[in-house]
């Protein structure tokens, strides 16, 4: 008899989930067609590596939510990555991002977080790309949630190349670990104690 573990069949489930996002995300509509989405599936001791970075780049950034959102992380079977690769403007001159699109270009430079400023056009396609992936990932009763603090920090490693990036964590969880989280301040006692511990190892 063959028989599938229900902890293996939930992992391999959400990593199947997160290749179909990956589909949505490049299927999504596009102004001018402009497709410059990439995507990545992130699992295993990647998961770490990003999560620890995280908690160096709340530091760094002052962003302190960062290492509530690291703990997300190591509570999850997958992160999938997507962001904008070579997002230059598509020529509207709409002003919407307070440029005309030469001097947007001309402006662009690698910021605190992203490589900016970004056209108004490609971050609606982003924000398209995103919510058709969420979408697949609610359809199937994953537990995720968009998050910039992942992306940020993934895009900081360079596993993943493009100018800017959400991360969407992903699990199989009895309870959301994404959503009715404890305050911020558990986190940072859980991350201090943590840090002291190591230090006197």
């Amino acid at each position: 008899m063959t028989i599938i573990d229900g902890k293996d069949a939930e992992f391999e489930a959400v990593i199947q989930v997160a290749k179909l996002m990956c589909v949505a995300a490049r299927t999504a509509p596009k102004a001018r067609g402009i497709d410059n989405i990439v995507t990545l599936v992130v699992y295993g001791e990647e998961l770490e590596k990003i999560a620890k970075e995280m908690e160096r780049l709340a530091e760094e950034l002052g962003y302190k939510f960062f290492i509530r959102d690291a703990d997300n992380v190591r509570k999850s079977h997958a992160v999938v990555l997507i962001g904008l690769k070579d997002a230059k403007p598509i020529g509207l001159n709409c002003g919407a991002c307070g440029f005309d699109c030469k001097q947007m270009e001309d402006m662009k430079k690698e910021g605190k977080c992203y490589k900016a400023p970004i056209c108004a056009m490609q971050l609606l396609n982003l924000g398209i790309a995103l919510g058709s992936a969420v979408k697949i990932a609610a359809e199937m009763n994953v537990d995720n949630r968009m998050m910039f603090s992942i992306g940020v920090a993934a895009r900081k490693l360079g596993i993943i190349d493009a100018d800017i990036v959400i991360g969407i964590p992903l699990a199989a969880a009895g309870k959301n670990p994404y959503f009715d989280r404890p305050p911020l301040e558990k986190y940072l006692e859980k991350l201090k104690k943590t840090q002291e511990h190591e230090a006197k190892m």
